[in-house]
């Protein structure tokens, strides 16, 4: 009795602690796998530990030029996407204008199409142009994509901003610029910050998108999928632990940083 008590009152952790376990385990395998010496090109069954590839991350040729170009390209992505997105987001709910509906509603389209529709869509209109299929084609494909979600980001904390807090601070004769300095830009610091990190992730691990605007280039998932025709090397698995570990290092430092602020305001 006392345990089905416990278990109504704990239901929802448990469930929530199931699913948590349930998103890492592919993290998981892959960082196992990272420590694996296959006998044969595939990486797919344990054979005996080995740290071979960790010590030689870049031993598979064109992997760490690929690795780089798409953190290249999720950076210039990132940036020019969270700049266009904030100023729109602000227009959005600070501005009234004709159409300003219609945006509101075309701003989710990029969401909701699948990347197929709009990948052959933005090689029709590059090819129409008379682009060459590269990097800039790519860069701009990602700004694209990833501006609607920096948007709805952006937007959402703007709109729960107080009004009255920048009201204050040109009561204070603060001029606009300062008041966008100092009271509007950290209010929505969080919500741009997470829209960049979500513009980031989604540049670094598009495929379609990319694999139809690249031309000869080649991100680190187009080398994932061309090396899985002819076979997986450990490095590939190396590459994606070190980026979990680094990703959740930073979600670790982020959140100390927060506690710590909030200790001291205290």
């Amino acid at each position: 009795m006392a345990f089905v008590t416990w278990f109504k009152r704990n239901v929802v952790v448990i469930a929530g602690l199931l699913t948590l376990a349930y998103l890492l385990l592919p993290n998981v395998v892959v960082t196992v796998f990272s420590f694996n010496r296959p006998k044969g090109r595939f990486n797919y069954q344990w054979q005996e530990f080995s740290t071979d590839a960790w010590r030689d991350p870049c031993g598979v040729s064109g992997l760490c030029e690929s690795l780089g170009l798409s953190l290249q390209i999720a950076f210039w992505a990132t940036l020019g996407a969270t700049l266009l997105g904030t100023m729109i987001a602000f227009a959005l709910v600070r501005y009234r204008f004709r159409a300003r509906g219609a945006v509101n509603s075309l701003i989710f389209l990029p969401m909701a199409m699948p990347e197929v529709v709009m990948a052959a869509s933005l090689l029709t209109l590059f090819l129409n142009m008379g682009a060459e299929l590269g990097f800039w084609t790519v860069l701009i494909a990602h700004i694209m994509f990833c501006l609607s979600f920096v948007v709805v980001a952006v937007k959402a904390r703007v709109m729960s901003m107080d009004p009255r807090l920048e009201q204050a601070a040109q009561d204070l004769y603060a001029g606009p610029v300062q008041t966008f300095l100092r009271v509007t830009l950290p209010i929505a610091a969080p919500g741009i910050a997470a829209g960049a990190l979500l513009a980031f992730a989604l540049s670094f691990d598009d495929f379609i998108i990319t694999n139809f605007n690249a031309g000869s280039t080649v991100t680190f998932p187009m080398f994932v999928w061309g090396a899985a025709q002819r076979g997986t090397p450990v490095q590939i698995n190396v590459i994606g632990t070190a980026m979990f570990v680094v990703a959740v290092a930073l979600v670790l430092v982020s959140m100390a940083v927060g506690n710590r602020r909030k200790r001291q305001k205290a």
